[in-house]
């Protein structure tokens, strides 16, 4: 578990007045077992943000990096039917390993959670012929590439389309470490 994610679990307690381990009860008395069920019960009944909905479903289905115990399957399961997405993820990830070491690979079942002080992308293979490089560019205006994020409740402010290893550019690093930047 991570420094973010301990402090969240506190200041959950705090606002709340219940632990996290109360909140998993709660959910599971409900018998709800899909994730986005969770999170619109937390957030309707209890008026729970978007993200203390989601770290309480996570915890609840053991979907976080936190809760399983090998990690690196939640990665590897991502990309069932989806390998040839898989080269992508690993360039990504070699280039953005370069920015420094002061980053957090957070895997859930859907998507890797890269975080510094706070969440700086979300890399995912979003559909079976397409990934996503999510990122937290709050205030940049979209560009090129870079397109803006409009759904309500979202986890990044921006996102980048890839179909395959050779469209990453140096264009694409350039946003990733923007946001990296950003993050600190």
């Amino acid at each position: 578990m991570d420094q973010a994610e301990k402090t969240m679990m506190e200041n959950l307690h705090k606002i709340t007045g219940k632990p996290l381990e109360e909140w998993i009860e709660i959910v599971k008395s409900k018998q709800l077992v899909r994730h986005s069920e969770i999170q619109k019960f937390l957030k309707e009944e209890f008026n729970f943000t978007y993200g203390y909905a989601n770290l309480v479903a996570h915890k609840t289905l053991g979907t976080d990096a936190g809760s399983a115990e090998n990690p690196d399957l939640l990665i590897d399961n991502q990309y069932k039917g989806k390998e040839h997405l898989r080269p992508i993820y690993n360039r990504l990830m070699s280039e953005i390993s370069q920015f420094g070491s002061d980053f957090e690979i957070a895997p859930k079942n859907a998507y890797v959670s890269l975080r510094r002080k706070r969440q700086f992308a979300i890399l995912q293979p979003a559909t079976k012929t397409r990934f996503e490089v999510c990122l937290n560019l709050k205030g940049q205006e979209p560009d090129g590439i870079l397109e803006l994020i409009t759904g309500a409740n979202a986890m990044c402010s921006h996102k980048i389309k890839i179909e395959s290893e050779n469209e990453i550019t140096p264009e694409v690093i350039d946003w990733i470490r923007l946001a990296y930047n950003k993050s600190n």
